[in-house]
């Protein structure tokens, strides 16, 4: 989609997850199924990114990452929670969505580099509102691959 990383339509949905477990394992999932990755390789690796520190940034938002071994390039996928979810967030707060991020394994800048970029499009209020007021994944991409296609101009 951009420089930076990869967002496919297919890889942007709402789910009904009601847990810290279970949004990364629906995530893992997502990426697997979309990209033709491995899920387990992607849990484990996401789940030993969270015992370093959990990626609940703040302000109602996680940004799951990890580096995977054989990826081409960074890849993304976003998931709205019908509900806020607990996540171990650095403000306390719930989450209620969910920016994954995995990349090759030696892309040390280009990994950072996109986190900091999803991080500041996050950061928005008014775009995590319209986020929240979507009314399906279509929308959703919508809004994401806009911003997205702005800052890579």
């Amino acid at each position: 989609m951009n420089g930076l990383f990869t967002l496919l339509p297919e890889a942007v949905v709402t789910t009904v997850a009601d847990s810290k477990d279970l949004i990364l394992s629906e995530l893992a999932g997502l990426f697997a199924q979309v990209y033709d990755l491995q899920r387990d390789e992607v849990l484990e690796r996401m789940l030993e990114r969270e015992e370093l520190g959990s990626t609940g940034f703040g302000r109602r938002i996680a940004i799951p990452h990890a580096r995977i071994s054989g990826l081409k390039r960074p890849v993304a996928a976003f998931m709205r929670l019908e509900a806020p979810v607990e996540f171990d967030s650095a403000d306390g707060m719930p989450i209620d969505l969910v920016f994954g991020l995995l990349s090759p394994d030696g892309a040390g800048a280009a990994h950072l580099h996109a986190l900091a970029a999803i991080s500041r499009m996050m950061r928005d209020e008014r775009m995590h509102d319209d986020l929240i007021e979507a009314p399906g994944p279509e929308v959703l991409y919508s809004l994401l691959s806009n911003v997205i296609e702005r800052d890579a101009a």
